[in-house]
């Protein structure tokens, strides 16, 4: 039943008018159905193994892969490529001849392969689909970082064979085919063999890239361990050590064989050591040149631990982001999983100084407390923010310690478990399949907590670097096969299996799939994702609001809803109108309450709106149930109506707004309706 009793008006009203009148539908001939409104920001979930090349999307209006942007800070990079007497570079082999299936393309000769794979890294083609390492970089920093120059040299003769190198790490250092043990890196005689030739010119490069001959350890240890064989003992004589009296498996990083081929390949380091299939050289130069640590997490042991920022950051596991996804990291060259890493999140590009301090909305916890609500538009973070846009907004922890008050679970028990390292402050941002970003999972509103401190384990069993967490909208197992075993059976992803998070963004509006909230009551705080809109090219922006729990600010809060429409005969879907309007009144805001000045961001209020039907059969909603706006302004509501089969000739549909500020003020508007 509707309440007949009139709701709290900051503003004044006057008489019997006080009261909103209902307004009688004429009742006429059925009319037809409309058809049923969509939600305004769908959750559109794409998982990466799904993904193919034609999922890119450019950014309007520039292409950073362009040689032609010049950066204004180059880095200079010599390659050195290497092959081994037990191991040619992959790419000079006829097409899908090696054991791993590769290469994907008709062979190079030897003599080439040091310049074909330094115009693979940093010259748009045809093989990499015009996608480049300095391509990724300009695009991050907008042109501020990039890559100048690649320079070849090689090929070079490894004196010892690929084995000797590979079998070095991971405790697989005793599973040599001769019985001795491998300890050995390959940079100092990489080096060696070049500075025979050139002489030591290191000095002139920002770093040097190793590429040697066969594959990271990283992209081919389960695809060609668990994934190809039943067990380690399933492991052929081919995939296995060349002395057949020993086993035909390894011990590997993650878990405890693969198969001997698989393992005794190098693991890609961040000394810019990498095998030909390697996607993650991006990933390496994040560490080298800008000091950025790993975000990884190990999804393959138990107790699992979430993965923390997963698909949406380079730093994680964002750096496996392309067509076929993770378990096509083996392709030679590199150009399906891990070729289009994602963008990095707003900690890291301020870290970077990737973006203006004055592009990001900085506030404090406290200050909302004081200025109240704040409200403001955010930009895909592919692109520059629009005029009066913002990168991103950030809520810092401020105030008593614990300055992070999240009730901890026990990571021993807890998958889901933060850690035990409290966090700092809060990023939101806007993520938008462009560019780089073609290749995250989803569009819409990412929410992450940060640390300052770049280096902090998060404790508890299985503990990993985590800086960056990012709060997932839906954190259920998404229960989803990761592969399916040599014996037919699926084999699902864990609960710390990255892709866990690709449907963690924030949607705005109801019937997304997602949320458009997230309320955080043990720091006070109430974040929103309040509306979105699309330029004329398609880039997204989105309305977002900040509210502390513990204070409301200096503000008057006042609220109308109007009706502006009658509407016709109703019929499914027929939209009804109402106009609200923020009637409150700005009050000063001292100008310290945050690190930025949100004079023209807190004088705004969040209203809830909610539809109620009183009558038998029938159905009433909205397509977002938060409005925001500055004092003074409007906007117009919509309300969809339908009655069902079987519904009462009449209904009588509320429409009610509340202030999230206040939630004694409010207003109700009625329409009395008939079929």
């Amino acid at each position: 039943m509707i309440d007949s009793a009139r709701p709290h008006l900051s503003r004044p009203r006057s008489g019997a008018l006080a009261v909103v009148a209902p307004l009688l539908l004429a009742l006429g001939a059925c009319e037809p159905e409309l058809p049923a409104p969509v939600p305004i920001d769908p959750q559109s979930v794409q998982d990466q193994d799904d993904m193919t090349w034609d999922d890119y999307r450019p950014i309007p209006g520039i292409d950073w892969a362009d040689p032609g942007h010049v950066p204004e800070r180059g880095f200079r990079i010599a390659l050195v490529a290497i092959d081994f007497p037990d191991q040619p570079f992959v790419i000079t082999l006829p097409r899908g001849s090696d054991p791993f299936g590769n290469p994907q393309i008709d062979p190079i000769p030897r003599e080439d392969v040091p310049r074909f794979y330094a115009d693979f890294w940093i010259t748009p083609s045809a093989i990499n689909h015009g996608q480049t390492i300095n391509g990724y970089w300009m695009e991050q920093s907008r042109g501020a970082f990039g890559i100048t120059d690649i320079d070849a040299y090689g090929p070079y003769r490894m004196p010892r064979p690929l084995w000797e190198y590979g079998l070095s790490e991971w405790g697989q250092n005793e599973w040599t085919p001769d019985g001795s043990v491998a300890d050995r890196r390959m940079e100092p005689d990489v080096d060696s063999l070049w500075w025979a030739d050139v002489g030591d010119v290191s000095d002139q490069y920002d770093a040097v890239l190793r590429i040697y001959a066969g594959y990271d350890e990283t992209g081919v240890w389960q695809e060609f361990g668990e994934m190809k064989f039943a067990t380690r003992e399933d492991v052929p004589p081919e995939w296995g050590n060349p002395d057949p009296e020993r086993p035909r498996w390894v011990p590997t990083r993650y878990v405890p064989w693969t198969s001997w081929l698989a393992g005794a390949q190098q693991w890609g380091r961040s000394s810019m050591r990498q095998g030909e299939n390697s996607g993650t050289i991006t990933h390496e130069l994040g560490h080298f040149a800008f000091r950025i640590p790993d975000l990884n997490n190990n999804p393959y042991v138990e107790p699992y631990r979430r993965v923390a920022a997963g698909p949406w950051d380079m730093m994680d596991r964002g750096s496996f982001n392309g067509p076929g996804g993770p378990h096509t990291r083996w392709v030679v060259p590199p150009i399906r999983g891990a070729s289009m890493p994602a963008g990095l999140m707003l900690k890291n590009r301020q870290e970077n100084e990737f973006v203006s301090p004055a592009d990001v909305l900085e506030l404090s916890r406290e200050g909302l407390a004081v200025s109240g609500v704040v409200v403001a538009r955010v930009t895909a973070r592919a692109v520059d923010p629009h005029p009066g846009e913002f990168a991103g907004i950030t809520v810092r922890l401020d105030g008593d310690e614990p300055r992070d008050r999240t009730a901890v679970g026990d990571p021993a028990t807890d998958p889901l478990s933060q850690g035990l390292t409290p966090y700092d402050f809060y990023s939101i941002e806007v993520v938008q399949r462009l560019g780089h970003d073609s290749f995250t999972p989803d569009d819409g509103v990412l929410i992450g907590k940060n640390r300052d401190e770049l280096r902090a384990d998060n404790g508890g069993p299985n503990g990993f670097n985590s800086f960056i967490w990012v709060i997932d909208a839906r954190p259920e197992d998404i229960n989803e096969v990761d592969y399916v075993s040599p014996t037919g059976e699926p084999v699902m992803r864990t609960i710390a299996d990255y892709r866990q998070l690709n449907d963690a963004l924030f949607h705005a509006g109801r019937g997304s799939g997602s949320e458009f909230e997230y309320r955080d009551d043990a720091n006070g705080l109430h974040l929103y994702v309040v509306d979105l809109d699309r330029d004329s090219t398609g880039v997204r922006s989105y309305t977002l609001a900040a509210r502390s729990l513990e204070g409301p600010g200096p503000h008057v809060r006042g609220v109308s809803l109007e009706a502006s429409s009658v509407g016709g005969r109703i019929g499914a879907n027929t939209p009804l109108s109402a106009t609200l309007t923020n009637t409150g009144q700005a009050e000063s805001v001292t100008d310290d309450a945050h690190p930025d000045d949100v004079t023209s961001h807190a004088a705004a209020d969040v209203y809830r709106v909610s539809v109620t039907v009183e009558g038998q059969g029938w159905s009433a909603r909205v397509l977002n149930e938060l409005a925001a706006m500055p004092f003074g302004e409007s906007r117009p509501i919509t309300v969809y109506v339908t009655p069902g089969e079987g519904a009462s000739r009449s209904a009588t549909v509320a429409l009610r707004a509340v202030s999230e500020s206040d939630p004694a003020t409010s207003d109700l508007v009625e329409w009395a309706v008939r079929r």
